[in-house]
């Protein structure tokens, strides 16, 4: 099916292609906050445990509304687990147990993913004018921010 939404099928293209990018890192974060939250130990773990289960859901639900959004300017998502590996750049390493440790590493890759989406914010409106992206993406760092601001209250 066609689709005509003011935008150039380049753009588009172009558009998808970061979208499943950020859709692969946002895979990544979550299978990461998940694997913390089943191996959290000490003396706050109901805390984390419920702090991690409280935030992969919240990436569970970007995840959706990045694939959605994908399809909604007229591309596939990509959902394939080895296809995801390939285009993420978030790393995935092996799981600590402690907490301070999981907390620095979540956000830092919070960090990144914010860092990602201000390039993003920019690049879809100006580069591809792609306003209705640069907005979503705007959402998707707000909720990457507070996730980061949240983590960060447990080092300081």
């Amino acid at each position: 099916m066609k689709v005509n939404i003011g935008i150039s099928d380049k753009n588009r293209q172009a558009v998808a292609m970061a979208l499943n990018q950020l859709l692969a890192d946002e895979h990544i974060l979550y299978n990461k906050t998940r694997n913390y939250h089943w191996s959290i130990e000490g003396q706050s773990f109901m805390e984390f445990h419920k702090l991690y289960e409280t935030q992969y859901n919240m990436l569970a639900e970007s995840i959706d509304e990045i694939a959605e959004r994908i399809r909604t300017i007229g591309h596939f998502a990509e959902g394939r687990l080895k296809e995801i590996v390939k285009l993420a750049t978030l790393d995935e390493p092996e799981a600590p147990t402690g907490q301070e440790q999981q907390i620095q590493n979540l956000e830092a890759d919070h960090e990144t993913m914010i860092m990602k989406l201000r390039k993003l914010i920019k690049d879809f409106d100006e580069k591809y004018k792609d306003i209705g992206s640069s907005d979503f993406v705007t959402g998707l760092l707000r909720q990457h921010e507070k996730m980061a601001w949240m983590l960060r209250s447990y080092l300081r």
